[in-house]
């Protein structure tokens, strides 16, 4: 398949910037900084709690049900809350210590470095991200990667989320991008593919799982980012 592009739009965390397994280490760090052995048998054990409730009130927050700050609040909390040690003030300074460290930290995903170098210069690069303001470009600046963007478009910007229609539509329109020379690259099969795909956005779905039970095919698929470069 070739198509002449001019726009890609990257989705950021687990496609270019390693946020699991960066988030992971900061809240192992966490983990160890606030004692909650005391409370958890494991760190698995606080961690399951967290990612679970976390996934939850994402999907919450996309549909409107919760503000940002809700969301920060009972994420943090909730694990606590399950061992019974609801300490708010307690899950606050763990919040405030692992977002003040979480922006710090510079895995990337593999390859990612240099396939940004062979693509900046021949396309128009972009983020398009569903994270926060205040995380997103630090996050980047701390990677060493975000001098290869000409703009970063996140949800924040107009509070709606991928994989939701305006979000995809505004960040066209901020870039000055046109749909039929557009790309989304991403790993979120919902997020970047299908949200892409229904307002007629060719897509990039960077398979990091190995997934097998697509429900339509992409327009590419991939689970390296290196395969971006026989087609781009």
């Amino acid at each position: 398949m070739f198509h002449k592009y001019k726009n890609l739009f990257f989705d950021l965390d687990d496609t270019l910037w390693a946020f699991s397994a960066n988030a992971r280490d900061t809240f192992e760090e966490m983990y160890r900084k606030y004692a909650y052995d005391r409370f958890f048998s494991s760190f698995d054990h606080f961690y399951q709690l967290y990612q679970r409730r976390n996934a939850e009130l994402w999907e919450e927050y996309g549909r409107g049900l919760v503000t940002k700050e809700e969301l920060n609040r009972q994420r943090f909390l909730y694990p606590l809350e399950q061992v019974g040690r609801g300490d708010a003030s307690l899950a606050q300074r763990f919040s405030d210590d692992f977002f003040a460290v979480i922006p710090t930290k510079r895995k990337l995903m593999p390859h990612a470095r240099e396939v940004l170098d062979r693509l900046s210069g021949r396309y128009h690069l972009y983020i398009l991200s569903n994270g926060f303001q205040e995380l997103q470009c630090h996050k980047m600046r701390s990677a060493g990667i975000d001098g290869y963007f000409r703009k970063v478009v996140l949800s924040d910007d107009i509070g709606v989320l991928k994989p939701h229609a305006p979000i995809f539509h505004f960040a066209l329109s901020a870039t000055q991008s046109q749909l039929e020379d557009s790309l989304m690259i991403g790993d979120n099969w919902e997020n970047d593919v299908a949200g892409a795909r229904a307002v007629g956005m060719h897509q990039v779905y960077y398979d990091v799982a190995g997934r097998d039970d697509l429900p339509f095919k992409p327009t590419y698929h991939i689970t390296d980012l290196q395969e971006l470069l026989t087609f781009l």
